[in-house]
């Protein structure tokens, strides 16, 4: 096996567009091609998988470039470095930089960090996604869902996803009176089986 994978033409284009993080990814990448895994872009994004399974992704926003580990969740962290995306999100850790000398200087954690996700994945490991039973229910939804079985039944049969993000909107209103026309405007959705953003 050469030292490093082959670099994806894809991956080279996106970084000779001007990029505010370009010498960052480029850095990142080489570290990342380093551990043996495979370059694709996806979501307009500079992606490693191996053997089909996402691995990291490299990030930038406005304030930083992140290294995104899919599964970060589930990584030891001994460095205490992965953060947290944001509440709602169970799998995904970053790790946050915000220039090039930073990455130089951790280049042997990151790899380390890189090594044991990917073992991770050989292993098999899965997330333990947080059920919908494990969701507070508005109690506007819930005694829908007490007085209209097939509502109940047809929610219950949907991907936690859509249970979540349906949750999570009649939940977002502050009076019960909207929170309950957000749920009697779903209730159709619901049953038809569609998610909050399905058409």
């Amino acid at each position: 096996m050469t030292k490093g994978m082959k670099m994806n033409p894809k991956v080279d284009i996106f970084l000779s567009k001007t990029n505010k993080w370009q010498e960052e990814t480029e850095k990142l990448r080489s570290i990342i091609l380093d551990c043996q895994l495979t370059e694709e872009l996806k979501w307009g994004k500079p992606c490693y998988t191996f053997e089909g399974s996402n691995i990291v992704i490299i990030q930038g926003f406005k304030e930083f470039c992140a290294l995104m580990f899919f599964k970060g969740v589930l990584l030891h962290d001994p460095n205490g470095i992965l953060v947290q995306i944001g509440e709602n999100t169970q799998a995904g850790r970053q790790i946050r930089f915000t220039n090039v000398q930073e990455i130089v200087e951790m280049d042997t954690i990151l790899k380390a960090y890189i090594h044991e996700a990917i073992e991770v994945e050989k292993a098999g490991l899965k997330v333990d996604f947080k059920k919908s039973t494990d969701l507070i229910l508005p109690e506007e939804f819930q005694n829908k869902l007490d007085e209209n079985p097939a509502l109940k039944t047809a929610f219950e049969a949907l991907t936690p996803g859509r249970q979540r993000a349906y949750v999570m909107h009649f939940s977002a209103p502050k009076q019960s009176k909207t929170r309950e026309s957000r749920v009697e405007k779903c209730v159709q959705q619901i049953l038809n089986g569609k998610g909050l953003n399905d058409r």
